[in-house]
């Protein structure tokens, strides 16, 4: 009876929580806020360059919001590659907000549309991928680690993607620099013990996303979707609602873990 009267009384809202999510201003991480914003949560929506769409994305929300005593969403430039910027994101959401952080979705990210093989790749493409990629994700990391609030509902989840698993040719530098991520997010999450705080990697396969599409001939495409035993791309619900059940009470026993979530397009 007890642990029935446990699991009733975990719930997938984030009503109050702050999440802070990386590279929201289009795609997957767009999507991750919409509906972290859903679930009750107050979100800083990150952003590189993208001032318009974010600003466009906040005033969306802020007007869905059903408290207007204070905004639940803003934006906030900073590159996740830049340790003064991040610091400057943290501090900016808890002035903001007026309380700690809870959650951090960290889904910037870059890939190379040319999809070169491994002996085609430039310094310069690899550096790229491996600044936003890894050392972003380290920085954006660290930073919650340090701040996120301890006893309870913090999380972090750090967006991988499922070609770790797949070593598909024409993504090695991109697949690399996400690898790093994923052990560094099992080791983090061993040395938050005591904290209250989870962390886990969501991998994703092919969602059908602006990143995506670059560079992508529709014969390419076709034989992705043709991969999947689900006979389809997936779809950012498919992602954000998986994201939301972890950022929550529910998914508190879920920790230390990459969940690849690709239809079974990728099977380790």
């Amino acid at each position: 009876m007890a642990e029935a009267e446990h699991s009733s009384s975990s719930s997938p809202r984030l009503d109050g929580r702050v999440a802070i999510i990386t590279g929201a201003s289009g795609g997957l991480g767009r999507a991750i806020a919409i509906h972290l914003h859903s679930l009750g949560a107050r979100v800083v929506l990150n952003y590189a360059s993208s001032s318009t769409q974010a600003d466009l994305l906040a005033n969306e929300l802020n007007a869905t919001s059903t408290n207007l005593s204070q905004p639940q969403a803003i934006a906030v430039r900073a590159d996740v590659s830049d340790p003064d910027q991040i610091k400057l994101l943290f501090d900016k959401a808890e002035q903001e907000f007026g309380s700690g952080i809870h959650i951090l979705v960290n889904s910037a990210g870059v890939l190379d549309p040319k999809y070169p093989s491994l002996g085609n790749t430039t310094v310069k493409d690899w550096d790229t991928a491996f600044n936003v990629n890894t050392k972003g994700s380290f920085l954006c990391c660290r930073e919650a680690v340090n701040r996120l609030k301890r006893g309870g509902g913090g999380r972090i989840i750090m967006i991988s993607t499922s070609i770790v698993g797949g070593l598909l040719p024409g993504y090695a530098s991109y697949a690399a620099s996400k690898a790093a991520v994923e052990t560094m997010t099992k080791i983090v999450a061993k040395e938050l013990k005591g904290t209250g705080i989870t962390a886990n990697c969501v991998a994703p396969g092919p969602i059908a996303t602006e990143m995506f599409f670059a560079g992508k001939t529709e014969e390419t495409i076709s034989r992705i979707v043709d991969a999947c035993p689900l006979g389809r791309l997936g779809e950012p619900k498919d992602i954000t609602q998986l994201v939301g059940f972890l950022a929550s009470d529910a998914g508190e026993w879920i920790n230390g873990q990459v969940i690849r979530a690709n239809g079974g397009f990728v099977i380790v």
